[in-house]
């Protein structure tokens, strides 16, 4: 052998050698004994010196020279297939023979073995020997399932079925790999297929699936893959996967409808499949006809064409003499723009699945025999451990593992769905043995909630990593699910029924699902058909269903993610994904909400139900996600490929277009020239659908439609001659199809709401509870950080004090005027500006709740707090601060964080804040009631009740003329009237005469009616009660006149001697004629803290006291009026004077005087005389506010016009029948209520 030679060998010489030196010592054809195959001495040894050296050379060193010498050498076929023909059936018992033929496995197992290298890894050795060794695999399954001898496969489950029939807890690990050998070798088989572009040596048809399947099912091979699979999970675990990928070799590409056919049926289809096919052949040949050579295609063609602009084009070839369509179509196609070829992409198609398989006769009832049986038997228990272990991730799954098991679960749905329709169809009469035969409960392990969560899982996972392989096997499974289901739902069992009714509610929960769905088929760009055809079948099937499901269930309910509300506090989530800024933006969409408690761990539960919230489906605004121009590029880009798709393909692409152009409106969205032009030539192009086709008319007619629909938007919207040249988005489609703009809403963030503190406390309480709220949040950041802003404006307060007491310091000397000038003109300290760190704390400051209140706390507030605030305003502190004060607020901020404060009952800080518009209501209480159970019942906090109308204050007052009656019995309770009366009553009893309270002013409130905004009388007019209005206002007048003249001539020299200065004011007279005074004095004092205990106690006898204190008053003023006017007149007098007077000594009622009685809500019948009542308590109130009275320019003037208003005041008094209010109670009167303070006494 010379040295080129030993150059152009592809195998090492010495790996060679060695090889064929072992291959010779395995064995050989003997002469003597009638040719037959005679084992070496040292067959067994040698055997494994094989396997070591494919193990260590070949795996180890990734080259493939050993299974080359091996290919080269004829190993399987010369030797190993003759060894195992030295083991027959009959001998069961040679342990020998039986580790011989194990040896045989374990060297055939690896020869076999898929080749499955990347080509970015492949070196120049696999690029030598792969198609050899490709090649060499095909022979070996020729081999293997076409050896007359004996059965092969058989053979290996022979020397299998020891291990098999042990208990699984008493196999050893080399009974598990014993086990996987064989099933690996079962695998190997059923995987190799004639490579594609390879032409082999041999019949192909020795290798089909056909001699396959038949090979599998003659050395019952199909009855040990059955006993595996039913008895998966119990006594075997980890064969799972390889008894799945074995099945999956055999039925890959296989179509389900195919085998539950008859004969009959399957030739009829058969030929119409085949009429069709030269349908289209014809048709196509009719076209290229046209343009097709003759004999005088050898002359060379050129015309000139004359387009309508006058201008001369040349077109060149014969096929532009033929028609003016045919001319224009030359001319187009030279201006096809032809973009810059890229690298070839790799395939898109599914690498383990081929082209399509069609089965002989025996194969195909061998298989249908195979799959009804495993239905039966097999396919809960094996899919339900292989979606256990995929769920787990368990080491032996592999990720093709996934994908298989989707495209198996898809396809024996399928075949259980074509099997049913198959028995429907042989007798429309079901017996009860064919009920339970036809049981969806044969597929129930892929119809359980554990089985969506994982599909829907695996769904966005694969859409995730672009897995389109994996994808598009989900895919298909899902399809299969949904077309079950339905189909469960038209059985006539109802517990099927109600099953599917359960499983739908289920599947179309998730609006996560649906969004996923939508985004699938929007972004498709160049996965291949097979994606495509899966994804537009999902898109058409999901919304059929979902279509019917909805109409059946008006109150569907999903689980959407979407629509999560931001929350008050957002400062507090902006802080927490601060690191996370990335999902910050798109919380919308990823389901992260804008909300301050979306960290805490406490609250996670809570988080949960704000982000997954439910609400109600509408089919309608679910299906717009369906309408964009990406999902309608989809199905067209899979509906160009019309002359290749059958008639539910077609109908699938037909369904949406109408959808989107009728059903849903939008037909603007397919008014697009390449749209247009497709519809066109499917119907009259040069290569249209076939008329005989069902799907023809049906495309003709929505073409038409369509087309007619863009020339009258066309004629409507001349814009959209531009826009036929683009796609189109949410503003230019609304644009085209209303004429205006789509108007765009803004909404501008509002600031964090106002909280106030439930109780009144004392600042540093208030700092501490603040303090307290922020810890408990864990938004210990902010705290730092306004601690850090307090201590930086505290240094330069400092210095800013110390530069103005050294400035003060060298004007000591200087004189007093320019001392003062100097003063004059010294400015204020300035405001410090509030910086925050980060954008999260700038949003923390507008958003957060707990951190305002804080800041207003320590004397932060806005500088512009007339503007409307934004995360953008600008806080200070005040230059009002001194350096003191704000290491007070410091000092106190330390205390309550080291020192949280406790509370009474137990509770957290944040229960001692509430929203300021919940406790809007609350400022109406009374100032002395400090029971906060009381007051929360007495307002009707606790049954959160709105009233349609607040309370309009008093109501009208009666008439003057009303009748008087006298009483005299309640001045025998006053004496013991007072607090003392309370002292012996049980707190059960003053917590009922509280409750009847409450109660009682619920009820008035209940009871008040918009009458106090608008009367139906308004507008009306009557003369007599004009008459009496009038009258009234007369006789008033006149007392007011006689009155007047009677005090005039008493009192006009005292008062005209107090204004020009006399010795003793008016209202020290007044405090001199104390005997005259003491009895009435005491009865208003009594008078006063009766009434004061009928407002706080709230006792039953209250309306009924009330009353009696009216009918007291009426006769007091009737005694009074039997007196002196003159003595009546100046107590009066005096009383006013007092008011008006500088000085600050008390106020002592005189006689006659009383306390105002408290307005509180009546009934309608005492109306007027509340309404009085409040307008008196105003002016009291005005009149008691003004420290000073306004003297008179002249001594005359005031007179008069004090003596003026004593007879207008005492004249209202008379005709009122109102006793006066001491001028020291200031009572306020609110929406109805009296407030009296005690902070204001």
């Amino acid at each position: 052998m010379d040295a080129a030679d030993i150059n152009d060998d592809v195998v090492h010489p010495e790996v060679r050698a060695h090889i064929t030196n072992l291959v010779s010592a395995l064995g050989g054809y003997s002469v003597d004994d009638d040719g037959s195959y005679k084992l070496g001495d040292e067959a067994l040894d040698v055997l494994r010196d094989l396997k070591k050296w494919i193990r260590f050379y070949d795996e180890k060193t990734n080259r493939m020279d050993v299974a080359r010498c091996l290919a080269e050498a004829n190993l399987v076929g010369g030797d190993l297939l003759q060894i195992l023909t030295l083991w027959p059936q009959s001998e069961t018992d040679s342990k020998y023979k039986a580790r011989i033929a194990l040896a045989c496995f374990e060297v055939m197992v690896p020869l076999t073995w898929p080749i499955e290298k990347e080509r970015a890894e492949m070196t120049i050795n696999h690029h030598r020997h792969m198609p050899v060794l490709q090649l060499a695999q095909l022979g070996y399954k020729r081999a293997i399932i076409n050896f007359d001898a004996i059965p092969i496969l058989n053979t290996a489950v022979r020397v299998a079925l020891p291990s098999m029939a042990m208990p699984i807890g008493e196999r050893t690990p080399r009974d598990q790999a014993i086990i996987k050998l064989i099933l690996f070798l079962l695998r190997n088989v059923a995987m190799i297929a004639p490579p594609q572009g390879v032409k082999s040596e041999g019949d192909e048809t020795q290798v089909s699936r056909s001699a396959t399947i038949d090979a599998f099912s003659y050395q019952d091979i199909f009855l040990t893959l059955l006993t595996l699979a039913s008895n998966m999970g119990e006594d075997f675990r980890t064969e799972d996967v390889v008894v799945m990928e074995i099945i999956f070799h055999l039925v890959k590409r296989v179509d389900p409808s195919s085998l539950f056919v008859s004969e009959k049926q399957l030739n009829k289809a058969k030929g119409q499949e085949l009429a069709s096919e030269m349908r289209k052949e014809a048709a196509m040949l009719k076209s290229y006809n046209k343009t097709t050579t003759t004999r005088h295609s050898r002359f060379g063609t050129m015309i000139w064409v004359k387009r309508a602009d006058g201008k001369m084009v040349t077109v060149s070839g014969q096929e532009a003499l033929l028609d003016a369509k045919t001319r224009e179509r030359k001319m187009d196609s030279s201006k096809t723009f032809r973009p810059p070829r890229r690298a070839r992409k790799p395939e898109m198609e599914p690498k383990d699945l081929g082209p399509p398989v069609t089965l002989d006769e025996r194969a195909r009832q061998q298989l249908r025999s195979f799959v009804q049986d495993f239905l039966d038997s097999g396919f809960n228990p094996l899919f339900l451990h292989v979606r256990q272990s995929i769920d787990r991730e368990a080491l032996h799954v592999l990720n093709q593992h996934k994908s298989q098991f989707f495209y198996l679960v898809a396809w024996f749905l399928e075949a259980e769905r074509m099997r049913r329709k198959a028995k429907r169809d042989e007798s429309k009469s079901a017996s009860a043995a064919r009920e339970e035969v036809n049981s969806f409960n044969l597929v129930a392990a892929v119809l359980q909630q554990e089985m969506f969560a994982s599909i829907n899982r695996a769904l966005d996972r694969s859409y995730s990593d672009k897995d389109w392989q994996m994808l598009t096997s989900v895919m298909r499974c899902y399809t299969q699910i949904f077309l079950t289901v339905q189909e469960m739902s038209e059985s006539p069992n109802e517990e099927d029924q109600e099953i599917a009714e359960n499983t739908l509610s289920r599947l179309f929960y998730e609006e996560t699902t649906h969004d996923l769905i939508a985004n699938i088929a929007r972004t498709y760009k160049d996965q291949g058909f097979e994606y495509l055809d899966a994804a537009t079948e999902l898109v058409h099937t999901f919304l059929r269903i979902l279509e019917g499901y909805s109409k059946q269930n008006v109150d569907l309910q999903v689980r959407s993610r979407k629509r999560a509300r931001r929350k008050k506090k957002a400062a507090k989530a902006a802080a927490a994904v601060a690191a996370a800024r990335a999902a910050g933006e798109e919380a919308e969409d990823v389901g992260v909400p804008e909300d301050n408690d979306a960290d805490d761990s406490g609250d996670d539960e809570q988080h949960a139900e704000r982000v997954t919230q439910e609400r109600k489906f509408e089919f309608g605004k679910f299906a717009i996600r369906f309408a964009p121009q990406g999902v309608v590029d989809t199905f067209v880009a899979f509906t160009k490929f019309y002359r290749d798709l059958n008639d539910a393909q077609l109908k699938r692409a037909h369904r949406y277009f109408y959808r989107v152009a009728f059903k849903q409106e939008l037909s603007i969205m397919l008014f697009r020239l390449d749209i247009i032009n497709l519809f066109y030539n499917m119907v009259q192009g040069p290569e249209p659908l076939d008329k005989s086709s069902p799907m023809f008319k049906e495309w003709e007619e929505l073409s038409k439609q369509i087309i007619r629909k863009c020339v009258k938007k066309l004629q409507e919207r001349p814009a959209l001659f531009t826009e036929l040249l683009f796609s189109k988005i949410g503003s230019t489609t609304h644009f085209l199809e209303h004429g205006y703009e789509k108007p765009v809403t803004t909404t501008t963030p509002r600031p964090g709401a106002e909280l106030e503190f439930k109780r009144a406390t004392e600042r540093d309480e208030q700092i501490g509870i603040a303090v307290s709220v922020l810890i408990d949040k864990q938004q210990i950041e902010h705290l730092q950080w306004l601690k850090a802003q307090l201590t930086s404006a505290l240094s330069e307060r400092q210095a800013w004090e110390n530069v103005d007491k050294a400035m003060a310091a060298t004007t000591e000397g200087a004189a007093d005027g320019d001392a003062a000038d100097e003063r004059s003109n010294k400015s204020a300290p300035p405001h410090i500006t509030i910086r925050p760190d980060t954008e999260a704390r700038r949003t923390a400051m507008f958003k957060n709740p707990h951190l305002r209140l804080l800041m207003r706390l320590v004397g932060m507030e806005r500088l512009t707090p007339t503007l409307d605030e934004t995360s953008d305003s600008t806080w200070i502190l005040p230059g009002s601060h001194t350096a003191e004060a704000i290491q007070d607020t410091i000092d106190l901020i330390n205390k309550a964080e080291f020192s949280p404060p406790t509370f009474e009952d137990g509770g957290s800080a944040e229960d001692q804040l509430r929203r300021k518009s919940a406790a809007a209501s609350r400022r109406t209480r009374a100032a002395y009631d400090d029971d906060e159970e009381e007051i929360r019942g007495f307002l009707g906090d606790d049954d959160d009740e709105e009233f349609l109308f607040a309370p309009g204050g008093p109501t009208a007052r009666k008439p003057d003329g009303r009748p008087q009656k006298k009483r005299q019995r309640k001045r025998q309770r006053e004496a013991g009237s007072g607090d003392e009366e309370d002292e012996g009553v049980p707190d059960e009893v003053l917590a009922a005469r509280a409750k009847k309270r409450r109660e009682k002013e619920l009820e008035k409130m209940r009871k008040i009616k918009s009458e106090m905004y608008v009367h139906a009388s308004d507008d009306e007019t009557d003369d007599e009660r004009d008459r009496e209005f009038f009258e009234r206002e007369r006789k008033r007048q006149e007392t007011k006149d006689s009155t007047f003249d009677s005090m005039l001539g008493t009192l006009g020299l005292s008062l005209l001697s107090q204004v020009n200065g006399g010795e003793k004011s008016a209202w020290e007279a007044v405090l001199d004629d104390e005997p005259e005074s003491d009895g009435s004095e005491n009865e208003g004092r009594r008078s006063a803290k009766r009434r004061k205990k009928q407002v706080a106690s709230g006792s039953e006898e209250e309306e009924e006291e009330e009353d009696e204190d009216k009918e007291e008053g009426e006769e007091e003023e009737e005694d009074s009026d039997q007196e002196l006017p003159t003595k009546q007149t100046k107590n009066k007098t005096s009383r006013r004077k007092a008011a008006a007077a500088p000085s600050k000594r008390p106020v002592r009622r005189p006689a006659g005087a009383k306390k105002r009685a408290v307005v509180e809500l009546s009934d309608d019948d005492e109306d007027e005389d509340e309404e009085a009542d409040a307008m008196d308590v105003e002016s009291v109130n005005q009149g008691t506010t003004r420290n000073e009275a306004p003297l008179p320019s002249s001594p005359g003037e005031g007179l008069g016009r004090r003596i003026n208003k004593m007879a207008m005041d005492d004249g209202d008094e008379d005709e009122d029948d109102q006793p006066v209010v001491a001028a020291r109670q200031r009572p306020r009167a609110r929406g109805g209520f009296v407030i009296d303070s005690s902070d204001e006494e």
